[in-house]
């Protein structure tokens, strides 16, 4: 361990902010705590806790806006290739020589320095008082009063303010000044206070830690589970006392103990037995309430109350990859942080209908690619019932871009480890943590000795769950032992490497940590149909027939047969379930592109053809058929158009225009024909398709039918939500497209629609999934891509709202939205 101990010896033993010892918070249990904070709670508590939401933005320091938090500034454009514009060679796609790559990060202003100010109006001061930031783009230094109270550099953890010796009775004003350097991302990581900050105070001393308190599954068997809870107090005396009570679904409380003695470190730990416990799986996500309570000389003081799960997770040679003591392989998408035409700012209702949409897949985890990800999401994946593994960073030491964490890593690494493994270690949903993504070190015995270090403070923190991250070079990694000192082996591609790779692993497994990145357009049909790693086209786009791919990477059909024919293979994490902006391949170095081409879905939240065939495969209870293309292409007759079905049933049979093009059935041994349905010499005439599915005794079950469409003659709006809230952001998507005279989608439609919300709304964003588009998400008109836009819905009072879309020489079309 010589060469990490001389890597970690400038670490600071402290955070780099006045010391919060002494006023209950110790630095190493710093960081935001919204999941175990009690939102009101009684006034005996005296736990106030204020969601700072109103700011004061501006780009400059001088002029200022209103704008409300969590925020993105870059995030409405406008869209320009000169925006942090790279000249690089990126190694990862094998590059030797450097290009210009225009929209690298998402062609959007996130440059730059940004401030933010607010006011607070205190009628007495607190005891203790913390500012707690769930994340903030980027490097953030926090001022109270005009003096620095705190800073961090990673954007993307959550960190805490001490603010108590800053405050005075009466207006305080905090400020958080941000600065977002050039070339330090590899994708678009938004910009400003794009997660929820909150003031927490006390009116005593003693408090309770969230950060220090911990709930974990011992055991489970024959319906009994053994739990134990960590509950950590700061400033511990002799009249303090505590009690727990998890409380069930019903609100019945199912255990609970109150007690007294502390450790010295102000700990209480105990071992509680639940009867008849209900397990937290994908399938059931069943969750429990932990409340606690701070007691001192038997009055109340503290409370706070989260939600827990009682479930084992556990990684073994043979058994593979086991929830609750139930082998499973993983069918994991990774997700990067934005939210597409909303950006960064973390919004709930975009969360909840993101993982609906993979859950509808098929899909049980995802990997938050690669970055801490906000409380929120986890909130919900621990609701909806979403397996997570929780990515941390994607460099360490060796820089992948100019400005990146690299600069940071040496100081900040381990204390940027602990807040993500104390801020989330209480989620159910989280299954696994990731130390890294791709690291160049991987080749090294330095690399392998950090990995073992960042490993040990996950195991130390958490001993509950594995340790994982993904490597790109896998001869590297196993020569340096770089990848056999993980708990889990995470490869990223290379899937025909897999059997060379596994009798180097004494673990006996291995896990596809990023598969796929397979790349198409939404709704883009290219001619000839054929596979190919580098396709590229004059107007930027990428086929819809799911048969091109990335030099480095492969189709789907290749990650399933090893699944499937391995039992070695725990599961994977698809590249990617949503597109996202910046990273553009393979058009990276094509103007106008910002985003990318590898989601299931597109950047508007809609399915890609891709999108069934992963469901065809990973939805075995809801049988899938879906067909492809569509079936409208003038200027083709008679040209070859391949018909292709994504079925979980065994055989289909395909007719054009009632003609019988044969029954296929699917072919083990045949690299596209396993798991897809392909007629191939299909010559196209106008009229209609029609795809009748089987089951195996022939026997008919499903049948699907794409007509060839006339003229748009109306417009078709449908919400993902017929009511929303109208508190918290709440937001409806809604699809915008056109049908002819009779119904049939015009998915070749470009028109240009404009939007206008009305009474309890209002107008948020608009996309159409187009990764060329240079229109902005706060545009009012844009054009349809393959026939669909999405236009958001923000509610804002109580009552009715209404959309109203239009297109020259349509009528126009309405959809009311109930704002409750």
């Amino acid at each position: 361990m010589n060469r990490l101990n001389k890597l970690i010896s400038n670490m600071p033993n402290s955070i780099p902010l006045p010391s919060l010892r002494g006023r209950g918070w110790g630095w190493g249990f710093c960081g935001f705590c919204a999941l175990s904070l009690a939102a009101s709670l009684t006034a005996s508590a005296q736990r106030n806790t204020i969601n700072l939401k109103q700011w004061q933005f501006s780009r400059d320091s001088i002029n200022y806006k209103a704008v409300t938090v969590p925020h993105d500034w870059a995030i409405n454009g406008p869209f320009d290739k000169k925006w942090d514009l790279q000249y690089v060679a990126i190694e990862q796609n094998g590059e030797k020589e450097k290009t210009e790559k225009s929209g690298r990060s998402g062609a959007l202003p996130w440059i730059g320095r940004g401030f933010y100010k607010t006011t607070v109006n205190l009628k007495r001061l607190p005891k203790t008082a913390v500012l707690e930031f769930d994340g903030a783009m980027a490097d953030p230094h926090v001022y109270i009063n005009g003096k620095l109270a705190g800073h961090w550099a990673y954007g993307y953890n959550a960190f805490r303010v001490d603010a108590a010796p800053y405050l005075k009775k009466g207006k305080n004003e905090i400020s958080v000044s941000l600065n977002n350097r050039e070339e330090s991302s590899r994708w678009y990581p938004g910009g400003g206070l794009y997660r929820p900050v909150q003031l927490v105070m006390n009116a005593d001393a003693a408090t309770i830690n969230p950060w220090g308190c911990y709930f974990r599954t011992e055991s489970i068997n024959k319906g009994k589970a053994e739990v134990s809870i960590c509950t950590n107090i700061n400033n511990v005396d002799k009249t303090l006392s505590i009690e727990n009570q998890l409380v069930d679904a019903t609100g019945k409380i199912v255990a609970q103990f109150k007690y007294g003695d502390f450790d010295a470190q102000g700990n209480v730990v105990k071992t509680l037995t639940v009867d008849d416990a209900q397990l937290w799986s994908p399938e059931s996500p069943y969750l429990y309430k932990l409340v606690t309570r701070l007691y001192r000389n038997n009055k109340l003081i503290d409370q706070t109350q989260q939600k827990v799960g009682i479930r084992t997770v556990r990684v073994a040679q043979y058994d593979g990859f086991q929830l609750n003591g139930v082998s499973r392989k993983i069918k994991g998408v990774c997700l990067h942080h934005d939210l597409g035409p909303i950006g960064a700012a973390v919004n709930k209702a975009a969360l909840i209908r993101q993982i609906r949409t993979m859950k509808d897949m098929g899909c049980d985890a995802i990997r938050t690619a690669h970055n801490m990800p906000s409380t929120w999401q986890m909130e919900i994946c621990d609701s909806m019932g979403m397996m997570v593994m929780a990515e941390s960073f994607d460099m360490w030491i060796y820089p992948k871009c100019k400005n990146g964490y690299a600069l940071n890593f040496k100081q900040w690494a381990d204390r940027d480890m602990e807040n993500l493994v104390l801020n989330h270690r209480n989620h159910p949903s989280i299954v696994m943590w990731s130390i890294g993504n791709e690291i160049p070190e991987q080749w090294s015995e330095e690399g392998r000795d950090i990995s073992e270090h960042l490993q040990n403070i996950c195991h130390k923190l958490d001993p509950t769950r594995p340790v994982t991250q993904g490597m790109d070079q896998a001869e590297a990694a196993l020569n340096s032992g770089f990848a056999q000192v993980m708990d889990v082996p995470g490869f990223n591609y290379r899937v025909h490497k897999y059997d060379k790779n596994i009798r180097q692993l004494p673990k006996g497994f291995l896990l596809g940590s990023e598969t796929a990145s397979t790349v198409s357009s939404r709704g883009v049909y290219k001619f000839p149909v054929e596979p190919s790693d580098s396709k590229k086209y004059a107007d930027g786009q990428c086929s819809s027939y799911d048969v091109e791919y990335c030099p480095w990477s492969n189709l789907p059909d290749d990650d399933w047969q090893m699944q499937d024919d391995r039992n070695y293979v725990i599961g994977e994490f698809v590249w990617t379930g949503y597109d996202y902006l910046g990273e553009p391949s393979p058009y990276d170095e094509y103007w106008p592109s910002r985003s990318s081409y590898f989601g299931i879905c597109d950047l508007a939240g809609l399915p890609k053809d891709r999108y069934y065939l992963y469901r065809s495969h990973w939805r075995k209870d809801d049988p899938t058929l879906h067909v492809l293309p569509h079936w409208t292409f003038p200027g083709r007759e008679g040209e070859t158009t391949p018909v292709y079905c994504y079925t979980s049933y065994p055989m289909a049979e395909l007719f054009v225009n009632g003609k019988s093009q044969g029954r296929i059935t699917h072919n083990p041994g045949s690299r596209l024909d396993r798991y897809r349905l392909r007629w191939n010499n299909v010559k196209y005439e106008p009229g209609e398709i029609r795809v009748v599915a089987y089951d195996y005794d022939g026997s008919p079950k499903a049948e699907k039918t794409i007509r060839t469409a006339g003229a748009p003659a109306r417009i078709v709006l449908k919400a993902d939500r017929s009511s929303i809230s109208s508190k918290g952001e709440d937001l409806a998507f809604v699809t915008v497209s056109v049908v002819d005279k009779d119904g049939n989608p015009c998915a070749t439609a470009t028109n240009k629609m404009k939007f206008h919300v009305t009474g309890a709304a209002k107008f948020r964003a608009a996309c159409n999934g187009d990764a060329t588009s240079l229109v902005p998400f706060n545009s009012t008109e844009m054009p349809l891509f393959s026939g669909e836009l999405v236009v958001v819905v923000e509610g804002t009072k109580h009552g009715t709202a209404t959309l109203s879309v239009s297109t020259e020489g349509l009528p126009m079309a309405s959809l009311p939205i109930t704002v409750e």
